[in-house]
C-alpha cells in the first residue's frame, strides 16, 4: 500500500543540478525525488514520460529556472534559486550605489572646476593689453567666469536630475528586496517542517507494518484469542500511522504549493524590479549625456565672443591707437646746418 501522494507537475529542474542520493518516490508511474525537502519528477525516466513545459516559453523568465538549490563551488554547501535571485538583486543595487558615487564625485569635480575657472577669471595677468588684442584678452577672461557658471549649473543638475534619483530608486528598492526575503524564506522553512512530519510518520507506519507482520507470524494455535487481539490492536495502529502519513503528505503537498505560488509570484515582482531597475538607470544616463550635450553647447556659447573679437584683431589698428595715446612728437631729426 502507497500513501505518497504528491503534485509536481508545475516543477522543474536542470539535470545537472539533481543529487539522487535523496528520498525517491513514485506514482502512478511517475518517478520523483526530494532534494532539500522539495519533491521533483525524475526527468526522462521512461520515454513516454511528458516534458514539462516552461510558465513563460521563450522569455528566459526568472520564474522557470530557479527552483532547485545550487551547489557552490566546492561542493559543500547549496544555495537556495531563490537566494541566486535575491544575490542578483542585491548586486543591482550595489552596482546602483556605485554609479550614484560616480556622479558624486564627477560632481565634486565639476564644482572644484567651475570654483577654479571663476578664481581664474578675476586674474590681473596680461590686464594691462591693450587694442583690439586687449579687448580680445578680457573677453577670453570674461568667458572663464561664464563657464564657470555653466559648470555649476551642470552639477546642481547632475545632482537633482541624476544623482538624486538614483539613490531614491535604490532606497526603495532595497525595502521591497527585504519584504521578498522573508516571506520565502519563511515558506521554505515551513516546507521543511512539513517534510520533517511526513518523514516522522513514514518511519512510524514502517514500524507499525513491522510489528503486524511479527506479531502475525507469532500466531500460536494455543493462545489464540490473545494474539488475535494483539494483532488486531497492530493493524489499528498500522492504520492510524497510514492515515498520519496521508495527513502529513497532505499538508506538505498544500505547503509546497504555497511555496511554488509565492515563487512564481515573487520571481515575477523580481523580474519587474530589475527592468524597472534597468529602465531607470537608462533613463537617468541619458539624462546624464543630454545635460552634457547642453554644458558644451553652452561653453561653445562662451567662447563665441571671444572668437569674434579675435577675428577683429589688427595690429595695425592696435599700433594706431597705441600711437595716438603714447606718441611723444612727429618732427623728425634732420642734418645739422653751419
Amino acid at each position: 500500500m502507497c500513501f505518497v501522494h504528491l503534485s509536481f507537475s508545475m516543477f522543474g529542474c536542470p539535470c545537472s543540478l539533481w543529487d539522487w542520493s535523496c528520498c525517491c518516490a513514485s506514482r502512478e508511474g511517475l518517478q520523483m525525488a526530494n532534494i532539500n525537502c522539495v519533491t521533483f519528477p525524475i526527468p526522462n525516466v521512461t520515454p513516454d514520460q511528458a516534458e514539462q513545459q516552461l510558465l513563460k516559453p521563450n522569455e528566459w523568465s526568472y520564474c522557470d529556472y530557479f527552483w532547485t538549490d545550487k551547489k557552490d563551488p566546492q561542493g559543500t554547501t547549496s544555495v537556495a534559486g531563490f537566494e541566486v535571485l535575491l544575490q542578483k538583486q542585491l548586486k543591482g543595487k550595489q552596482m546602483q550605489k556605485e554609479m550614484a558615487e560616480f556622479i558624486r564625485e564627477r560632481i565634486k569635480i565639476e564644482e572644484e572646476y567651475a570654483k577654479n575657472l571663476s578664481k581664474l577669471s578675476q586674474s590681473p595677468l596680461a590686464a594691462q593689453e591693450e587694442g583690439t588684442l586687449g579687448e580680445a584678452w578680457a573677453q577670453l577672461k570674461r568667458s572663464c567666469h561664464d563657464e564657470a557658471e555653466v559648470h555649476l549649473k551642470f552639477s546642481n543638475k547632475l545632482q537633482c536630475e541624476v544623482e538624486k534619483p538614483l539613490l531614491t530608486f535604490r532606497d526603495n528598492f532595497k525595502k521591497e528586496l527585504k519584504k521578498y526575503d522573508h516571506h520565502i524564506i519563511d515558506l521554505r522553512k515551513q516546507l521543511a517542517s512539513r517534510f520533517a512530519g511526513v518523514e516522522k510518520a513514514r518511519k512510524a507506519l514502517a514500524d507499525r507494518q513491522k510489528d503486524l507482520e511479527v506479531k502475525t507470524q507469532q500466531l500460536d494455535i494455543k493462545h489464540m484469542n490473545k494474539h488475535e487481539e494483539d494483532i488486531k490492536k497492530a493493524r489499528r495502529k498500522s492504520t492510524q500511522a497510514g492515515d498520519d502519513l496521508m495527513h502529513n503528505v497532505d499538508l506538505y503537498n498544500r505547503a509546497q504549493s504555497k511555496w511554488f505560488e509565492e515563487m512564481v509570484t515573487t520571481s515575477l515582482e523580481l523580474e519587474r524590479l530589475e527592468v524597472e531597475r534597468v529602465e531607470m538607470i537608462r533613463q537617468n544616463l541619458r539624462q546624464y549625456t543630454t545635460l552634457r550635450h547642453e554644458t558644451d553647447m553652452f561653453n561653445q556659447s562662451t567662447v563665441e565672443p571671444v572668437d569674434q573679437l579675435l577675428q577683429s584683431v589688427d595690429p595695425a589698428r592696435d599700433r594706431e591707437l597705441w600711437v595716438r595715446e603714447h606718441k611723444t612728437g612727429e618732427l623728425r631729426p634732420v642734418d645739422m646746418d653751419i
